[in-house]
């Protein structure tokens, strides 16, 4: 449910209940449409975030705590200004829609009181934050809307404030069941879609809650109903939301917060979700956890793309390298011709297009036809195809080195996308992204302050089905660290030659149960995640080497047998998980 009217109501009567009367102590803006306001009430200090952001404007208490900026921008001044060591007297909200008013009490330039008030409007991509006089003028707004912008509603410092139209709807406190029951009877849509034309601050998820609730399908028009014994239910159903909760946020299967809600959804019954104690605290978890995950795949995304960048120079390097092998493979055709003609250049007359000789390399020596620069004497032609024959030797040997260098490489940046498949947080994308400034792949930034030295992520840790501890590298660090540090009997599995994480079974005696669920993680962790019969090595750690100069995470080893697993999401689900 987005933070429509019926969030709103939730949160206005939270605020008014833990606010009213409270000091505002200190304000800032961290965003160009954020503000947070420090507030000292009923003994405790609160802090109070307002968000006019298109894809997350909010009203709510919070307890993370932003860096002001050093230069604070106007409209920050002037709420301190306006606001600042004022008293908070009252929390409306406007007809039961997403506008929610804050009255302060403060003293003006001469000593005396006065009210002033914030507007926090909820509009989505319209959404505002203004800061009114005691006679409704705008003193300042987060953004300034003027003629261009908009020829019905202008907000611009000395305009009177107009609240925006409420389209038709009516106010959840003006509601009655007649008047609901006549603009029901309008209606030829379902039910549902009826109820959110019709009542100011209901977006269709609250509505379809609302006939979830009486029991009717949100489908059906209207009319399909007795209107009058729908239109008392509803109205019952608006008056008593307020006596409702608690507020829960709902969360997606891969544990992501998917959507949040002032309380339980009969709609949504089924569905994971986690109840909270206020509507501020489901608000705070639910755009916290989104905004990290937000964060997580921008970062991902700029990796990820470096990366693949890198990946199509590689395959395009490749492709060249091979092609000079081919043509290369007409070096021994070049010291073949050049042999020839130094061996018969009695037979050739200076200034031939072409020489006909005998072919002393066939069984029959059946004569060959060999192409001549004519401008060049017999001898200079022989010449001629002997440096052709040293160029294209080592143009071979050095194809053969750069293609090698190529491989090596594509393989290393094979392994670096696939580490960025698993990563879960932002320090796991924030030492692949150092491996790759390490390699030159991203330009160091200029760093001048000391950098705090951050904590390594840690591998996955899960417990198989027999109890015994097994860890799975996120990365190739931490593969190499996994692997290095194992005792010399514990398993170690990897999916073959492929990308993939290293798997470290903790323990000297393992059962045929746990090597299956180890292998099974092997292969899920692997590029081969979406292959079949994927092939898995199993061998012990004593028999694992790293070779000199190579990069983090490659090994060598010996003694392994091989199963072939496919992948399985819901397999992989089912092993307990320690350590995500």
């Amino acid at each position: 449910m987005p933070m429509d009217g019926v969030m709103l109501g939730f949160v206005a009567r939270e605020l008014q209940d833990k606010l009213a009367e409270g000091r505002i102590d200190k304000i800032i803006q961290p965003e160009r449409d954020e503000i947070h306001l420090l507030i000292r009430a009923q003994g405790k200090n609160h802090r109070l975030v307002m968000s006019a952001s298109a894809s997350s404007a909010r009203v709510h208490l919070t307890q993370e705590s932003l860096t002001a900026p050093m230069d604070p921008p106007m409209f920050c001044m002037l709420l301190r200004k306006y606001l600042g060591g004022g008293r908070i007297r009252e929390f409306r909200q406007i007809d039961g829609d997403r506008i929610l008013e804050m009255d302060v009490t403060s003293l003006s330039e001469l000593g005396d009181p006065v009210v002033r008030t914030l507007v926090v409007e909820l509009m989505g991509r319209y959404s505002n934050i203004i800061l009114l006089t005691q006679g409704r003028t705008v003193i300042d707004a987060a953004r300034h809307v003027n003629e261009t912008l908009s020829r019905v509603r202008q907000i611009e410092p000395g305009l009177p404030y107009e609240r925006p139209s409420l389209q038709g709807k009516i106010a959840p406190d003006m509601l009655t069941p007649a008047i609901l029951r006549e603009r029901l009877a309008e209606m030829e849509c379902g039910l549902a879609r009826a109820i959110s034309k019709i009542i100011a601050g209901f977006s269709i998820q609250a509505a379809e809650e609302a006939v979830c609730a009486l029991q009717l399908n949100p489908e059906f028009a209207p009319a399909s109903y007795d209107l009058s014994s729908v239109s008392e239910a509803l109205c019952q159903y608006v008056r008593d939301l307020p006596g409702r909760g608690p507020a829960i946020v709902l969360f997606s299967e891969n544990g992501s917060p998917k959507d949040l809600y002032p309380f339980p959804q009969q709609h949504l019954e089924g569905m994971p979700f986690k109840a909270c104690g206020s509507p501020s605290e489901a608000l705070e978890l639910f755009y916290r956890e989104r905004n990290l995950h937000e964060r997580l795949q921008q970062h991902i995304s700029g990796i990820s793309r470096i990366i693949r960048n890198n990946i199509e120079r590689c395959e395009k390097k490749i492709a060249i390298q091979e092609d000079a092998l081919r043509n290369a493979e007409k070096m021994d055709e070049y010291k073949k011709r050049g042999e020839l003609i130094q061996g018969n250049l009695y037979l050739i007359e200076k200034g031939a297009k072409s020489a006909t000789v005998p072919d002393y390399y066939s069984e029959d020596c059946a004569p060959i036809e060999i192409p001549l620069d004519e401008s060049l004497s017999p001898a200079q032609n022989a010449q001629r195809y002997f440096k052709l024959y040293q160029k294209a030797r080592g143009a071979k040997r050095l194809a053969s080195e750069q293609k090698q260098k190529a491989e090596d490489e594509l393989l290393w940046l094979y392994q670096m996308e696939d580490d960025l498949r698993k990563c879960s947080d932002l320090r796991g994308v924030e030492e692949l992204r150092e491996m790759l400034v390490t390699s030159g792949y991203i330009r160091r930034k200029e760093n001048k302050g000391n950098k705090r030295r951050e904590v390594p992520s840690q591998p996955m840790r899960f417990l198989s089905c027999d109890g015994i501890e097994m860890e799975v590298g996120k990365n190739s660090i931490q593969n190499e660290a996994l692997t290095m540090h194992a005792s010399g009997n514990e398993t170690w599995l990897h999916a073959q030659k492929m990308p993939g994480s290293h798997v470290i079974v903790h323990s000297e005696q393992v059962p045929e149960t746990t090597i299956a669920e180890a292998a099974m993680l092997a292969a899920y962790y692997s590029k081969g995640v979406h292959s079949s019969g994927v092939p898995v090595d199993i061998t012990l750690r004593r028999y694992i080497k790293k070779p000199g100069g190579t990069p983090p995470g490659f090994v060598i080893y010996t003694h392994q047998r091989t199963v072939y697993v496919t992948p399985d999401e819901t397999a992989v689900k089912k092993i307990t998980c320690l350590i995500p």
